[in-house]
């Protein structure tokens, strides 16, 4: 292109290139002016929807005109590709400025003041701009701030120029409201002005911005350090500015450009001389993440051996106390991923990072650890160990004290024999063990039935292998809800397994666990689980499970909050988990806090877009605020993404009937019931199709039904927050709720 003439533009020289256009620096050959023109990128020449929302930018900005915002001259098309041509800025970005280092607050205020008054204008003509960054802001030669690119702008007097829902703009500036696809407004700039003016301030963005989920996890759920721990220097004033920009809730930012105007021209720059402001001391308790190890062993089967040897060490690291250790789902999220450790590590929100591989050939064994500071790469420690399969269990050893020690833990005398605590000596039971937990972490039916196979061939070698006990406890707990097998079936079996277990090791908290959950959603006996439960916290603090077991639990005695707080300490511990993230706003939905859980659901989705739980619980959110269209959505969303799981088809049917979708719902209905004749599901959903039909009788019989076979759905429908769903207030009904100590 370098030496063309486009129409009477002659281009000089390459100026830029991002995702919506390549600019050139060109002369004007007839005003004999230099300008700088925007080309549609060549292979986006076939986006209708991209050349139209390229012409609408220029439309977009030619109809502003003030100091602060880029002029464009004109729109035109030449050799069939359509460009704008603008004013040329000399000068450099805004963002290569900041590369340099923090700016003084006496320029950041500048800057930020101008790039106001230029969006004032453009909010003023109906246009927000949607995607205010760092780079889209030029400096010119005399301190000039000049607002570039309306690309992604929506002209808030009837053009929108992305699709609804449709998440447009660069994620690190990006606010709540935009990072879901909802609808914008000026409050978006309001924001994305804020994080520009945090990076000014601190050298870096607000939000974790090394990946875009966790971008858009960290813009709807986390709150940026303070201004003033960054530096000490900012003035009150500003530091006020700052957090009225960045508030979650558009409606608690400013009301409009002019008011934050309004507040930067009454900053007072002397105010921080006289502000003195504690440090705090408490420091956050040290953090790893341990990874899958890497299977380079010629034989593609050993990959159970290498998962096995990863969870080991993770189980044994989250029994002392003073550490915060990633949980499995998380840590294992990354598996065959090629991802930088740092990067995963500022994901998992953890100081150090565990990586390692195994060669396991015949008895030989070689395994490499390293564990790798998140914040530089540097390598703390490594060990290669080149043994017998007989050294397994030192190996393990060996690597959980270097961790600690690395870590700069004191152990406490219990914890240090937890650490080195061995469960077995016995190398074929150990390797059957690490069989059953691979299977049982595929989470199929067909999973299930290996793991209990491997478990039960493990018990064989070693009768006394309490935590292959404590495996099959956790395979029947679990077939119940993954895998439709009934309670009268699965329950039993795992409270006896997880007797057992503890039977032979008290320890295992993981086991009072399970044995909670079974008298949580099988026995019904509240004091029973609680004990449990809380034994189980006690004995492992850092498992996410078990504070997500609490959390059930707390739900369901109508603890709400504390329930909402358990299910918080569990995200903390297993941040990407999708069970973990829909189970928040589930308990915000018990809670009767149905915003809350939308909120809370849509920022889960932006981690785990096609779990149908999110959906599914999403779809409770919105029935419970008579969204039914939405509701109706959602369900079928989740039917779509469930593989077949049966309680988003059961309340989808319900929800047809309450809506008069009379036909959709007979059609769902009688395969719902062609399936329950060959295989268990959950009876009490039935209950509430009959019930929403007014059909008492069958409402009863199903209900019955369900209390005979002790279905574990049963206990949420004591505290269900939505009336039309209360069944347990039917007085017909009430007495069999009464009976079991279900009545509320």
């Amino acid at each position: 292109m370098i030496g063309k003439t486009i129409s009477h533009y002659k281009i000089l020289a390459k100026i830029g290139e991002g995702g919506m256009g390549v600019v050139y620096k060109a002369e004007d050959t007839k005003l004999k002016r230099t300008v700088a023109l925007k080309f549609l990128p060549p292979e986006l020449m076939k986006d209708q929807e991209a050349k139209e929302r390229f012409i609408q930018e220029a439309q977009a900005a030619a109809a502003l005109n003030h100091p602060n915002i880029c002029t464009v001259y004109e729109i035109d098309e030449a050799d069939g590709r359509n460009f704008i041509a603008m004013e040329y800025i000399e000068g450099h970005s805004l963002k290569e400025k900041i590369a340099s280092g923090p700016l003084g607050i006496d320029e950041a205020l500048e800057i930020v003041s101008q790039i106001a008054e230029g969006l004032l204008e453009a909010h003023e003509n109906g246009i927000i701009h949607r995607d205010i960054k760092p780079a889209n802001i030029m400096l010119t030669e005399r301190g000039l701030a000049k607002i570039m690119d309306f690309g992604l702008a929506k002209l808030s007097w009837g053009v929108d120029l992305t699709k609804t829902a449709t998440i447009m703009g660069t994620v690190a500036y990006m606010s709540p409201e935009q990072a879901t696809g909802e609808r914008v407004a000026r409050h978006t700039d309001i924001w994305s002005l804020g994080c520009v003016l945090y990076e000014m301030l601190a050298g870096r963005r607000p939000f974790k911005s090394t990946h875009d989920q966790a971008a858009i996890y960290s813009i709807l759920n986390d709150e940026p350090e303070p201004i003033t721990r960054v530096r000490n220097d900012v003035p009150v004033g500003l530091e006020k500015i700052l957090e009225t920009c960045l508030q979650k809730d558009p409606r608690n930012r400013y009301g409009d450009m002019e008011a934050l105007i309004s507040d930067l021209k009454f900053v007072d720059v002397k105010e921080r001389t006289q502000v003195t402001r504690p440090v705090p001391t408490t420091e956050a308790p040290p953090s790893i993440a341990v990874l899958p190890f890497v299977n380079i062993s010629a034989d593609p089967e050993q990959e159970y051996f290498c998962d096995g040897l990863a969870e080991e060490l993770i189980n044994t690291l989250t029994k002392i106390k003073d550490i915060k250790v990633v949980a499995r789902t998380s840590a294992f999220s990354f598996k065959g991923k090629t991802m930088d450790v740092r990067e995963i590590g500022k994901m998992l929100n953890v100081e150090k990072v565990l990586e390692g591989s195994v060669r396991k050939s015949g008895n030989k064994l070689r395994i490499t650890a390293q564990l790798i500071s998140v914040a530089d790469g540097y390598h703390l420690w490594s060990e290669k160990f080149d043994r017998e399969m007989e050294d397994i269990f030192a190996i393990q050893d060996e690597i959980s004290l270097a961790l600690v020690d690395n870590l700069k833990i004191t152990l406490l005398k219990k914890e240090e024999e937890a650490l080195l605590k061995r469960y077995t000596e016995d190398l074929e039971a150990y390797n059957f063990y690490l069989k059953g937990i691979y299977f049982l972490r595929m989470y199929t039916a067909e999973g299930f039935q290996e793991a209990i196979k491997y478990f039960e061939l493990t018990l064989q070698k070693d009768p006394n292998y309490a935590l292959a006990y404590y495996g099959l406890a956790e395979v029947f707990y679990a077939i119940s809800y993954w895998a439709n097998v009934p309670p009268n079936e699965a329950y039993p079996k795992a409270k006896e397994y997880a007797q057992k277990a503890i039977e032979i090791d008290d320890d295992i908290g993981e086991a009072h666990a399970a044995l909670g959950l079974v008298y949580t959603f099988y026995d019904w006996n509240w004091k029973e689980a609680e004990r449990e439960l809380t034994k189980a916290l006690e004995l492992n603090p850092s498992s996410a499970i078990i504070h997500m077991s609490y959390s059930w639990f707390l739900s369901l005695t109508e603890k709400h909050e504390e329930a909402i707080s358990e299910a918080k300490r569990a995200q903390e511990l297993d941040p990407l988990s999708p069970l973990i993230l829909s189970h928040i706003g589930l308990a915000c939905i018990w809670g009767g806090q149905f915003d809350k859980a939308i909120d809370e659901l849509k920022a889960g989705m932006s981690l785990a877009p096609d779990f149908y739980l999110m959906h599914y619980y999403l779809g409770l959110a919105y029935r419970a605020k008579s969204m039914f269209k939405e509701a109706i959505a959602e369900y079928e969303r989740a039917v779509d993404l469930s593989g077949g799981a049966p309680w988003p088809a059961l309340i989808l049917t319900t929800t047809y009937f309450e809506f008069d979708l009379i036909s959709q719902g007979e059609k769902l209905l009688r395969s719902l019931e062609q399936r329950a004749e060959q295989e268990y599901l959950p009876l009490m959903g039935f209950s509430y199709i009959y019930f929403v039909r007014n059909d008492l009788d069958k409402a009863y019989s199903w209900l019955e039904r369900a209390f005979e076979e002790k279905d574990s759905f049963l206990p949420w429908c004591a505290i269900i927050p939505i009336e039309e769903y209360q069944v347990f207030k039917e007085p017909r009904l009430r007495p069999l709720f009464k009976k079991y100590g279900l009545d509320k």
